[in-house]
Formats: C-alpha cells, structure tokens, sequence
C-alpha cells in the first residue's frame, strides 16, 4: 500500500494530484471511437465478478481516507491491483447508470432517462454476448430499472432481484399490520417469489456464494453481476457495525456553507437547491446533520466489504484468483454537501466520480494507480474482450479499456472520448433541471435544459473542487463556444436527433421545503439592467470574438432601438 499512499498521499484531499494528470486545459478536439476492435484480446477467457454498490462516494474508501474509514478489502484490492481515480458514470441516477452499464449505451439511446417507468423494451444486456461465448452467467441483487418488476431478465442464468430499492432488513418498510401478520419483503429467485430472511447484504453474498461453489458449471468460465443496495439511503447498518462509527469525525467539504464565495458564478438553481430534499439544509427533508448520516453510511458499506472479502477469499481458496478479473465500483457518486447539494445527478465531480477498483493477479498491474479515465459506458466492450470476444456488438457505445487494465496501454497513451454527460429532468425530484456536460482534456463545460440560469465551465485540473465559474471570462470564449458546438453534436441519438425524453407524472414529486429555512438565490448582478438599452438584441446573438471585442470597446454588437425609439427615427409626411 505504501506506493498507493506515495501517489494518493493519504487521500481525498489529494484527489487533484491524481486526477486528469494526462489532460490538459484547452478544449482541442478529442477523437470519439465507437467500439473499437479488441486487438488486444486475451489468448484465453477469464471470469468476471462484477460488484457495484449504490451511491458510493469516489473517496469512500479507507485507503483514500486512512485512520477515519474501515474497509480492509477494498483496501487488499487496491494494494494487490490497480486504482482507477478517473471511474465516472455518465448519467449519475441509478436506472440510467445500470442500463448504460448492462448495455453499453448512452441514456439517449437506451431510453431508461429516470428512476421512474423507463421501458426496456427493445435492449439487449451485454452478458446475452457472453452466454453466446460459452459463459454461465448471474445476476444477484438490486436491478432498479424499467418496470417495477423483480422478473427475471434474458441474458442471466441464475437471477435473483427484488423489486424497486429493496429493503436492508426482511420486515422493513412493511406496515404494522403486515408485520403482524407474519409477511416478510421478497426475493425473486429464478422467477419464484422467496421471502427475505437476513440483513440484504449477507444474504446476498450468501446467494452468490452459493452460486460460486454448488451451482454453477466449472468447466464453464463465469460472470457473476453482484449488485449491492447498499449504501443507498436511507443505509440501516448490520448489527455488528452499528456502532463502528460513532466517535467518527467527519467533516464536510468546504463548499458546503453559505457563504458568498460558494455561490459566486454558480447557477441559481443551486442556490435554490440547500433547502430541499436534496440540499445540505433539508435533505431527505430531515434536520439530521450529514456528520450523522455519514456514520450509518459507512457502517452500511463495511458489509459490501465482508462480501468482497468472502468473494476473494474463495477464489483464493479455489485457485482462481488469477483467473478472475474482479471489479469494484458504483452506479453514482456522492454529493455530501458539495456547493449545498447531498445525493447525485448533478454533472459536478462529486456526483460522476464512481470509486472504481480492479483486482485480478498476474494480470491487473498490483499497487498501482492508474489516471486513465473509465466511463461506466466502457465496461460492456472491456468485459466482452477480456472474455476474448473479437467482434463487438454493433449497440456498444464506450471503448475497450482492457489495454488500458493491463497495462500493456499507459495511461498517456489511452486516448479517451469526450466524456459527455447527460440527465434528464424527473417529476418525482424536481429541482435539478435537465443536465448536460462535456469533459474534453482538463475543461469541463455545462449547460441545462430548459431554465432561466448560467452556464459553466471549469478548469478541472486546475480546480478540481469546481469553485471558479470560467464561463464569462474572455480567456476562454473561444473554448465555450467550441465545447458547445462539441456537446450539442455528441448529444445527437442514432437516429440524429437531439430530443428530451421524459416519463409520465404521477404526483407532486418532492418540492417541500422547510419553513424559515433558506430562501431563493437572487438573479446575477450583471443581468439587471435599465431598460431601452441599444444592446438588448445581443445576448441572443451568438457569441463570437467579434462580439466580445464590441462588448469590451463599450458598445453594442447590434443597435437594436426599441421600436418607440424607431418610430421617432421615421421622417414625418
């Protein structure tokens, strides 16, 4: 671990010196493969276990944060194989995340837009291709995603889901009266309804384990997709580390207070954003302090961390290890309090940056750290190469990092897309608007869909807390205009139209917001102005160097009168 501490120093707080290291801050045109052949297959098939948690934090990890968090085998991962800083997810929502994973394919073209009743109709999940190539394959955990049904999906050999987010402990969430009545949450298992019996994420393990060692072929190569609840909210931890945090001392980032400086150059709606369900001063519409919540939070992941250890352990027992590629990470990241915002969907670092953590001896370069960038987007052509299939599906849109894994590709050679990101706004949370970004080197540009707010653009490199708004500076008109033109162009479906997908309503969604709480952000200075000014036509003419050259002499681009002021122009008869 010493060489991972040389390079993280310790943790979190060294995020940037590990981050984008390979990028740099000019938006210079990026090449967006789609695909590519998997020239650098392996001669043989390996297995592929595949653990994802819920809505972890990219530095939710004990070797990221030393003497405050306690997970010993995620740790042993990063020490006996390969940390991945840059792991991001390009729609931060758990539907659309797992459905660009199972599919490849970017959210607006596999239709799963939001957590509501997204169709699946239509798609195809990448371990189908891998059952084609001879693989036993199984899903075990929380699907979440199309319609609410825990129903077994093609593609898998074993199955076992539930339906929605699941519960931590058999009878939660259950009324009174179904308690009583001795009715217990339920598992889908192979297409039959079998009660929960134990804490969610043991007895998951244990259906996997038991997978692993009575049920599957083993003259068969394997995938096992091991999806965790946890630590979804609201994370209820196991009995044995219900305390393990309790004299914990967290701290929060320093975006999270009100002050002037956070918010200058940010968009109102993130402003409007601290005293709603996902606000630092509302959130989850409680007074509970995120200080607290972070305790049961990391509690609830120290059982993901006994899983993986039981996973590890019985390939190490059974002579697998190094032939078995294992690959932690989340769906989303995790907002906790940055810029005043809790939970995920936002396009800010917080919120796309995924932990993402490789292991397979022999194979997967140990104790090393590796800046390239991997999109939940590239799992399906990674997976499918590293199981030695040479043609990739015609659907799959991400790129195959296997090289990139290995190491036989270094990081400064690995030549990633544009990251761009998309999300789609949702009746059931709607104070964060439609979202799109497109990361090119070290620039980082945002813009929102259908609101009266800014727009932004950061130097991630530079600024990787996302605190100085470049969006207005002269230095970087020319960047803003070209990763605009970049991001509309990317965001195009397959079919070359650029449309807003959307589900049906079905009440209020969660607009509460406490009483004497903060207040709405007030519109930017420089956007008040008197009226009849000769530049009003302006800020609807595209931005140009021409533009911003009148602006800066102090006159407008185009003369625009109001019409009173013509009139007054026209000759009199």
């Amino acid at each position: 671990m010493a060489k991972l501490h040389k390079v993280i120093l310790g943790g979190a707080a060294c995020f940037a010196a590990v981050a984008f290291q390979s990028g740099t801050a000019q938006a210079a045109p990026k090449p967006a493969p789609s695909a590519p052949a998997p020239a650098d297959a392996p001669a043989r098939p390996r297995n592929i276990i595949f653990v994802l948690v819920d809505d972890l934090r990219f530095d939710g990890m004990g070797f990221l944060q030393p003497g405050l968090l306690q997970t010993p085998n995620i740790d042993r991962m990063a020490r006996e194989g390969t940390y991945f800083p840059n792991g991001v997810t390009t729609s931060s929502l758990c539907s659309p995340s797992r459905a660009t994973i199972l599919t490849g394919m970017t959210a607006r073209n596999h239709g799963v837009v939001d957590n509501n009743n997204s169709s699946e109709e239509g798609l195809t999940f990448f371990p189908k291709y891998l059952q084609q190539a001879g693989y036993q394959t199984a899903f075990i955990g929380k699907w979440h995603m199309g319609n609410d049904t825990d129903a077994p999906r093609p593609g898998f050999d074993k199955w076992l889901s539930f339906k929605g987010q699941g519960h931590y402990y058999p009878k939660g969430d259950l009324p009174a009266a179904a308690v009583a009545a001795g009715k217990s949450n339920m598992f889908n298992v192979d297409g039959k309804e079998v009660p929960q019996t134990g804490y969610i994420t043991d007895e998951l393990t244990d259906y996997a384990m038991n997978w692993l060692e009575k049920e599957r072929d083993p003259k068969k190569p394997f995938f096992l997709y091991l999806s965790h609840k946890a630590v979804h909210s609201d994370p209820l931890p196991p009995p044995r580390y219900a305390h393990q945090y309790d004299k914990a001392k967290f701290t929060l980032p320093a975006s999270a207070e009100n002050t002037p400086e956070n918010y200058k150059g940010k968009p109102r709606w993130v402003y409007d954003q601290r005293n709603t369900w996902h606000g630092i001063d509302f959130f989850y519409n409680s007074d509970m302090k995120m200080t607290d919540y972070l305790k049961y939070y990391y509690a609830t992941l120290s059982a993901v961390d006994d899983s993986l250890g039981r996973i590890m352990a019985y390939l190490k027992k059974n002579h697998l290890e190094k032939d078995t590629l294992v690959v932690f990470t989340s769906d989303n990241g995790f907002q906790i309090g940055d810029h005043g915002l809790i939970d995920k969907r936002t396009a800010y670092e917080a919120s796309v940056r995924v932990p993402l953590v490789m292991w397979e001896p022999g194979t997967v370069p140990a104790n090393t750290v590796n800046t390239g960038r991997v999109r939940g987007l590239d799992f399906a052509p990674t997976f499918l190469t590293a199981a030695g299939v040479k043609t990739m599906p015609q659907q799959f849109e991400g790129q195959n990092a296997w090289g990139l894994i290995t190491g036989a590709q270094k990081p400064a050679q690995w030549n990633p897309s544009d990251f761009i990101y998309e999300y789609y706004w949702e009746w059931s949370f709607p104070e964060t608007p439609t979202t799109f970004a497109i990361t090119r080197g070290n620039l980082k540009y945002i813009q929102y869909h259908g609101i009266y707010d800014r727009e932004e653009l950061y130097d991630i490199g530079a600024d990787p807390t996302e605190m100085t708004n470049l969006i207005d500076d002269p230095a970087h008109l020319s960047d803003k205009i070209t990763l605009r033109a970049a991001l509309f162009k990317e965001l195009a479906n397959r079919q070359g139209k650029h449309a807003i997908p959307y589900t049906a309503r079905q009440s209020i969604g969660s607009v509460r917001r406490m009483k004497g709480g903060t207040g709405a952000a007030p519109f930017p200075d420089e956007w008040l102005v008197e009226p009849n000014r000769a530049d009003r036509m302006d800020d609807i003419i595209p931005d140009s160097a021409f533009k911003a050259a009148a602006h800066a002499a102090g006159r407008p681009f185009m003369n625009a009168p109001t019409v009173d002021q013509q009139f007054k122009q026209i000759p009199a008869r």
